[in-house]
């Protein structure tokens, strides 16, 4: 185990250790008392304390005996942690969506309202986003459960302090106080709240999911076209917070302008309001929804039909250029695709692997050239990001459940 910081005092110690309990049962499921003191470190007087006081508390509780094989049979411990929960906001450019889930992730009730997609009224699109989440805290409220953790999730680069949303394209705002704007609506909402950028959390969401995975180039498109970069496991968030805003990469020489001010952006050739014109299905947006819009372009080029798929084959060469030009720079393990793109990762790859370089690195030989695979999580990616950081974020500060 890596030697405690000498300036912790007793009090923080036992926080720590509490800490090194509930982390082991989140990611390893139950376990015996013996087997989270083999894990962590700890004496097994000392993990039979800390399980009793979170036991006591309520965040854990044993399991029925289980045969062993070598004797008594073992009694396991597990989260439970009844009274508690994560609620996730998210806002894109279509709807607003509140998420209630448990400690360990269990969805409890998610609720999801289109707001129209009012460009540049942000207060319109946060009265939506205040009456989901009102009710989901209404659910809560009936379930028992104490709401300890609200991160809002926003598809925007997010910076300052207190954080903002510095910008939006999608939806056509400036600055926006998206936590302030909530507040004001509904003044009882818990008090450990936070903005996170959705590209963000589904980067880090993703990366739990792969093997062997420090290094990571994450691109997605849904509303728009975002991403991040992971080096040697940490986020690279930039020095304005705009770090992964790769929708806008100047890709296109004398290309047209976009909404962010510059020129030639890659989400001006290959972002989905683009392709959907493209493809003939504008119209679907304002009549179903920019979700339904993109589960419809994504169907017809999957299909071959024409316009759509002629429209991604224009947008492809694109992709792959801002791959390119992103993986030597970076020189990531994997690329992951994400939002809509994901079920066309073989053709991104194809498009990818059209222009690379034949060198090998330094590590026994292995080629520069990172493998391309699909995002596993979905639409929810963001979603499951953000109720994984709010558990970690909680379970860092055993003191927040009562122990």
């Amino acid at each position: 185990m890596p030697r405690l910081p000498r300036s912790l005092v007793s009090g923080d110690v036992r926080r720590h250790n509490l800490t090194l309990v509930l982390e082991h049962i989140v990611r390893s499921g139950p376990s015996a008392r013996s087997e989270i003191a083999e894990a962590t470190g700890l004496t097994r007087g000392a993990v039979t304390a800390l399980a009793a006081a979170l036991t006591e508390a309520g965040v854990l509780r044993e399991t029925d005996p289980v045969a062993s094989g070598k004797g008594r049979p073992i009694t396991r411990l597990e989260l439970a942690a009844s009274d508690l929960a994560v609620l996730v906001a998210q806002v894109d450019a279509d709807t607003a969506t509140a998420l209630l889930t448990t400690l360990a992730g269990d969805e409890l009730f998610r609720v999801s309202a289109r707001h129209g997609r009012p460009m540049g009224e942000p207060d319109a699109v946060l009265d939506v986003l205040a009456s989901v989440v009102a009710e989901a805290l209404g659910v809560a409220s009936g379930l028992g459960r104490r709401v300890v953790e609200m991160p809002v999730v926003v598809f925007a680069p997010v910076g300052g302090e207190p954080p903002v949303v510095l910008a939006d394209t999608d939806l056509g705002w400036g600055e926006v106080d998206v936590i302030g704007g909530l507040r004001s609506r509904l003044p009882s909402l818990p008090a450990t709240m936070s903005l996170e950028s959705d590209a963000w959390l589904a980067a880090l969401a993703e990366r739990s999911v792969l093997e062997s995975t420090e290094s990571m180039l994450y691109i997605k498109s849904n509303s728009g076209i975002g991403g991040a970069i992971l080096l040697e496991g940490r986020l690279v968030e930039g020095a304005h917070g705009v770090g992964g805003a790769l929708g806008h990469i100047v890709i296109v020489p004398d290309g047209e302008p976009c909404e962010c001010g510059q020129s030639g952006c890659l989400v001006t050739v290959a972002g989905p309001d683009v392709l959907l014109e493209r493809a003939g299905l504008a119209g679907l947006v304002a009549e179903r929804g920019l979700a339904t819009a993109i589960d419809e372009l994504s169907s017809q080029i999957a299909a071959g039909a024409t316009p759509a798929a002629a429209a991604w084959d224009d947008a492809l060469p694109w992709i792959a250029r801002s791959l390119q030009v992103l993986s030597m720079a970076t020189d990531p393990d994997a690329i992951v695709i994400g939002g809509f793109w994901a079920a066309h990762t073989a053709s991104i790859e194809q498009a990818f692997r059209a222009n690379r370089p034949t060198l090998a690195g330094p590590r026994a030989g292995a080629p520069a050239i990172p493998a391309v695979v699909a995002g596993r999580l979905g639409a929810d990616a963001a979603l499951f990001g953000a109720v994984w950081a709010a558990r970690d974020a909680v379970l860092a500060d055993p003191g927040r459940l009562g122990v």
